[in-house]
């Protein structure tokens, strides 16, 4: 993980800026971006239905793996509360060791 303030790598810091435009279109509580092994990006927000509700980041993990990502290689979950336990435990399942990077709304890397 990076630290809070850190300056991000290129790729992670655009994994931010596709997760809170994601967040911004659809005004949804979270929005999420992963990275998969060939660098393809897949960006979510939250999605919150009658019958379904699933975090940002479980969205975006999914969008990959039904795409044929092998693996991925980080992921960010955004917006005012990025306490994502089951986005996590998705990441950890294609990838246990791809970091997952929190950021506030405005952007900013929370850690």
């Amino acid at each position: 993980m990076t630290d809070a303030g850190s300056p991000l790598a290129s790729e992670d810091a655009k994994l931010v800026t596709l997760a809170r435009s994601a967040r911004a279109r659809t005004g949804a509580a979270q929005g999420a971006a992963v990275r998969d092994a060939d660098g393809r990006t897949y960006v979510a927000a939250t999605v919150t239905l009658p019958s379904l509700t699933l975090s940002a980041l479980q969205v975006a993990v999914a969008m990959a793996v039904s795409s044929g990502a092998s693996g991925l290689e980080a992921a960010v979950v955004l917006g005012p509360d990025t306490a994502d336990d089951a986005g996590r435990a998705a990441v950890a399942d294609v990838a246990p060791a791809a970091p997952v990077l929190r950021a506030g709304p405005d952007g900013s890397v929370l850690s």
